[in-house]
């Protein structure tokens, strides 16, 4: 063996010993098993499958102010996320193999593995795309977001059948513009904190995202396409998916945040889309718990200070929060409000199964040796100042986490708590 993770506890309670050879699991023995001088000692403590988060936008290239990719991997380490998915809307967008080839020369030395998503625009080329190295088409986006890639309901129709085709799954920003109400915002006074955000989910309200979400299910079912809707914000949203055989994913400030943290965020808490009221957020946490959602995914959407520290009408939406996912979900499983299995299905097993990803998300022989190695009774408040984003800010300052002591991307360690200068005194 290359390395054993001698006494660490499994989802389902067994105490065993890991065996780690060219980077996938070799082994897995009752704990007292392992040898050697390559040994890492867990202690006991909980070993999970590496968290895939499915969504993140690494901002590079033409942003790398906001996040590069070498740093978003580092930053999703450091939260146990071993698997990320980059989207499309950088600048330039990635709609040629061309653009597929420039991000995976910027990812090949991220210490996780980086996947990528290609993009549609009326200027991409459907044809060297989807024969290129993506995971999936998409984040398609049906109104502008951040990138303001949006587009027509012929285009997404084309996009769908071309990717069906293809075979691989299409991952959909499900947002229709014709039922925003942007009257919301006019007289909006404010910036930064000082900005009301509820505006904001007024003015995109959960009507556009049912809409949009019934619209996708439609065009997905007459091309027999795998279709994925991102960061669902709607209980009817998540309702609708979970009637067909499309999967949906929710993000953590989704589950967390809702309009009464509006007076605290301000333009930090603008996204697409909106955060919902208080209901909503404990209804979707319940979908969550009951199966009804698929996965968890982040929308790692990082922005500078500067930048959101503007008025309501031109902040830009999103919220850094890769590394805060698995945290925030594991400070839910201390709580005892959702099953530690949960989280394993909804972090890793369901995104593997989704996006093809069939050599990881379980701690199984023959897996890629992604793992992370928790100590659930260390949940504390979390401090951005201890992220490791670029950015330098969170909107989850204060809510519990339990952060990883041990990180392994392909059987090596790629964070240690101990030796992290940010947070160190970790255990393994």
């Amino acid at each position: 063996m290359d390395r054993w993770l001698r006494d660490g506890r499994l989802a389902d309670g067994r105490r065993v010993d890991i065996g780690i050879e060219a980077g996938r699991i070799a082994a897995i023995e009752p704990a007292g098993t392992a040898a050697g001088p390559e040994a890492i000692d867990c202690g006991g403590h909980t070993v999970l499958p590496g968290a895939i988060d499915v969504h993140v936008h690494c901002r590079e290239p033409g942003h790398p102010q906001k996040a590069d990719v070498a740093e978003t991997a580092r930053a999703a380490a450091a939260g146990g996320v071993t698997t990320i998915v980059d989207q499309p809307n950088t600048d330039p967008p990635t709609v040629t193999a061309a653009r597929v080839a420039q991000k995976r020369r910027l990812a090949a030395d991220a210490v996780i593995d980086v996947r990528i998503a290609g993009g549609v625009t009326p200027a991409w080329e459907p044809a060297s795309l989807l024969a290129s190295d993506i995971i999936a088409l998409g984040e398609v986006f049906l109104a502008d977001s951040t990138g303001e890639l949006g587009i027509d309901a012929a285009l997404f129709e084309t996009a769908v059948a071309a990717a069906s085709d293809a075979g691989i799954p299409v991952t959909v920003h499900a947002e229709d513009a014709t039922r925003f109400a942007p009257d919301a915002l006019a007289g909006a006074a404010g910036a930064g904190r000082a900005a009301d955000a509820a505006r904001w989910g007024r003015a995109r309200p959960a009507a556009a995202e049912d809409a949009a979400v019934d619209a996708a299910l439609a065009v997905a079912a007459r091309h027999d396409a795998q279709l994925h809707i991102a960061h669902c914000a709607s209980p009817a949203a998540v309702d609708a998916v979970a009637a067909t055989d499309a999967t949906c994913e929710v993000t953590p400030h989704h589950l967390f945040l809702s309009h009464d943290d509006g007076p605290r965020l301000g333009t930090y808490g603008r996204m697409n889309p909106a955060l919902r009221p208080a209901a909503d957020t404990a209804a979707l946490f319940e979908r969550l718990v009951d199966g009804r959602i698929d996965m968890v995914a982040s929308d790692h959407a990082p922005h500078t200070r500067a930048e959101k520290a503007t008025a309501l009408t031109t902040a830009p939406s999103g919220v850094p929060g890769v590394e805060t996912l698995l945290p925030l979900l594991l400070g839910q499983v201390t709580a005892g409000a959702i099953d530690l299995e949960r989280v394993v299905a909804v972090t890793a097993r369901a995104p593997a199964a989704r996006f093809g990803l069939t050599d990881r998300g379980r701690v199984t022989v023959g897996a890629r040796a992604d793992l992370v190695v928790v100590d659930l009774a260390s949940v504390a408040p979390i401090d951005p100042r201890m992220l490791h984003a670029r950015c330098g800010w969170s909107p989850f300052g204060g809510h519990q986490g339990v952060f990883p002591e041990l990180t392994l991307a392909a059987g090596a360690p790629v964070y240690r708590r101990r030796d992290d200068a940010r947070r160190s005194g970790g255990v393994v």
